[in-house]
């Protein structure tokens, strides 16, 4: 049961502080969303990858200018793992069944072979700031008459 307020009015004065944690690269979940969304929408998704990245397992023969494009749609490829850390999969490459792993930041885009829709990915992230002595205040409330 709700009373109706009595007395003088409160207002209140809430300040809100923001702090900064360390969080994981937000980029293996965008590859998923788009990935997922590509093939919702019956587009073919390519991933434009950085062979010269640490730890590609690409077959660099079919790439040029340091780049690869692969096709990653479910006709194009078998077993694919769109993990936190990798993208791996196998394929064919001029009829030859080849195992590729990607680190997720090889990927420098994901995007639809048919209208190009998709993302593309800065290849340098920004690192998490440290927060300023002002920001590592508790939030605050109180009571203004």
């Amino acid at each position: 049961m709700c009373r109706p307020l009595t007395g003088s009015p409160v207002s209140f004065s809430v300040s809100f502080v923001f702090y900064t944690v360390d969080m994981t690269t937000s980029r293996p979940y965008l590859i998923r969303a788009i990935h997922e969304w590509l093939l919702d929408n019956d587009m073919t998704p390519y991933m434009l990858v950085d062979i010269e990245g640490k730890g590609v397992d690409v077959p660099r023969q079919h790439g040029q200018n340091g780049k690869i494009v692969l096709n990653i749609s479910p006709h194009a490829v078998e077993g694919l793992m769109l993990g936190n850390d990798a993208i791996g999969f196998r394929a064919r490459f001029g009829g030859i069944a080849t195992d590729v792993y990607v680190p997720v930041d090889a990927v420098l885009a994901i995007y639809s072979r048919e209208n190009g829709r998709g993302m593309v990915f800065s290849e340098d992230e920004p690192e998490p700031h440290d927060p300023s002595p002002e920001q590592s205040r508790k939030p605050s409330l109180k009571v203004v008459k």
